[in-house]
């Protein structure tokens, strides 16, 4: 199987599924979508999702081992519907957007959650949709980003965080929802051709900076300031995503 042999793209793509990783422990939770906006430096944003995509189901299983039994399922049942709804919206949308449209959306989204975590007081927009609507327009949009380009965690951030959980139960429950989540996409990422051989040959070669990345998230939870790490990978995220966003546009 051929696979992507450009040493730039694993410059990228080596960090990206290794800070990937560490989110998935807790640290800098909502901040995994980097990956496809780093790798999307090098390669088409919808190739980089589809070689994420493998890396990102076996770090769900990596996930749901480390906080098995810590989720609150009524919660989750209550976010799938909006979600599946969302990549089906999501899935439809892949092939009629274009390279720089899907850079333009990937970078907005990028830009726009980095602000919203930097800035305290942007948080109280959150407050002004009523409770009811909130899953849908939150979970769905998840859903949604998460399909394009597996930037789905500042939706579900966004969502969860007016409900004051602990940060165990909320790493809970977005790790079963995003196993959920990836696990539905499988299909129409498929459908798509996203999962060509290519692709999954470069998640081959990738795949074992997985169980690192979540290795190190659980080593350095211990010694590394939750908030040190997440305005840096916040700063990061919204740089990458103003270079997105300039050449989406331009």
């Amino acid at each position: 199987m051929n696979f992507i042999t450009d040493p730039w793209f694993y410059v990228w793509a080596i960090p990206a599924v290794i800070i990937t990783g560490i989110s998935k422990t807790g640290l800098g939770a909502g901040v995994g979508g980097v990956a496809v906006p780093m790798m999307s430096q090098v390669i088409a944003p919808g190739a980089a999702a589809g070689i994420m995509l493998p890396i990102l189901c076996v770090m769900d299983v990596l996930g749901l081992r480390a906080y098995r039994g810590k989720w609150d399922w009524q919660s989750v049942k209550h976010m799938m519907l909006p979600a599946i709804l969302g990549i089906v919206i999501g899935a439809l949308s892949f092939g009629s957007l274009s390279v720089n449209t899907t850079k333009a959306l990937l970078g907005g989204i990028s830009v726009a959650f980095s602000i919203y975590q930097l800035i305290p007081a942007l948080r109280d927009l959150k407050t002004w949709l009523p409770e009811w609507l909130r899953p849908w327009l939150w979970c769905g949009l998840s859903g949604f980003t998460s399909t394009l380009a597996h930037a789905g965690g500042p939706p579900i951030t966004i969502y969860l965080w007016p409900k004051k959980i602990d940060r165990m139960q909320f790493m809970a429950i977005t790790v079963v929802f995003f196993t959920v989540v990836n696990a539905v996409k499988l299909i129409p990422f498929a459908i798509l051709g996203q999962l060509s051989l290519s692709n999954l040959a470069t998640s081959l070669v990738l795949m074992p900076f997985a169980p690192v990345g979540v290795w190190l998230g659980v080593r350095l939870n211990n010694v590394i300031n939750d908030v040190i790490f997440r305005r840096v990978t916040l700063a990061c995220l919204f740089l990458l995503g103003v270079r997105l966003l300039y050449e989406g546009l331009k």
